[in-house]
């Protein structure tokens, strides 16, 4: 029977124990920022920030954005005979907006259902600053990683002015919040279905939507239903710092976390892996 020196034994289980770390530890960072409740105490910014479910409630269709050709388009002419997804982020945001949209494009890639032929997708930006040369680049990137014939047909990115972007994110319940020291928005992540009459059907809080649910709030939407509110779960762009004063990036400071943690359990394997060089297990072959 084969014995195994001591040094081999360490290797595996902290391979293992890498793999479990993998697993545990950004499960365990994320479960501290995707609920409101914590965050709910804390002053200022994000006292602004809600993303209410107006189920059933008709958006402004003759609200006018540009598209990503630069064209003056009405919000109407995406509906009228399919359902519409429709997601609310900004261009250049540097974390959950890319989040939603990464997102979305995984969940629609696995789903029959195609964009522009069963329904359409319409994203608008909250930040007025935001251009169609910024649109235009979104709309490439995904409709380039959706990768279904036809996807730009039915898939736009919608730039707008300020008081046409905050009658459509009141009429959907999206409250959002500018912050001119970090020159961000707070706001929260989700996505909503609409039926072709342009009513809310549907949300999705988060950046990961369960092909199944989405695939079903399409059909429903599609046949003018409206579905039930869902537990509202919100994952938030910022962080306040009660130490500092300040709003920080919930994602960088969970990236910044989960680095010193590995570079603290890699110092640790190292000590074990080396100590396990010099002893070898009673009767292992030297």
């Amino acid at each position: 029977m084969r014995i195994w020196s001591q040094s081999r034994v360490v290797r595996l289980s902290v391979s293992a124990a890498i793999l479990a770390a993998a697993l545990v530890i950004p499960s365990a960072l994320c479960a501290q920022f995707i609920t409101s409740e914590n965050i709910g105490e804390n002053p200022g910014l994000l006292k602004q920030v809600r993303f209410d479910q107006e189920l059933n409630h008709s958006i402004p269709l003759n609200l006018t954005f540009t598209d990503e050709h630069g064209r003056t388009v009405q919000l109407g002419q995406y509906f009228g005979s399919k359902p519409v997804i429709l997601t609310l982020v900004y261009y250049t945001c540097p974390m959950l907006c890319t989040q939603v949209l990464n997102g979305l494009d995984r969940t629609l890639e696995n789903i029959p259902p195609t964009v522009g032929k069963d329904f359409n997708v319409v994203t608008v930006s909250i930040d007025p600053t935001d251009t169609p040369v910024l649109a235009a680049t979104k709309q490439a990137m995904y409709t380039g990683m959706y990768g279904r014939p036809d996807a730009a047909q039915g898939w736009n990115f919608l730039v707008g002015t300020q008081q046409e972007i905050k009658q459509l994110a009141d009429a959907v319940g999206f409250h959002y919040a500018y912050d001119p020291d970090s020159k961000q928005f707070a706001h929260a992540a989700g996505i909503m279905v609409l039926t072709p009459q342009g009513k809310l059907s549907s949300y999705f809080y988060g950046v990961q939507y369960r092909e199944r649910d989405l695939r079903f709030a399409l059909d429903q939407a599609s046949g003018g239903k409206i579905g039930s509110p869902i537990e509202q779960a919100l994952m938030y762009c910022y962080h306040y710092d009660a130490h500092n004063g300040k709003y920080d990036l919930l994602i960088s400071r969970v990236v910044k976390i989960a680095g010193g943690l590995t570079v603290l359990v890699g110092g640790i394997i190292l000590v074990f892996l080396f100590r396990g060089e010099h002893y070898a297990l009673p009767g292992s072959r030297a």
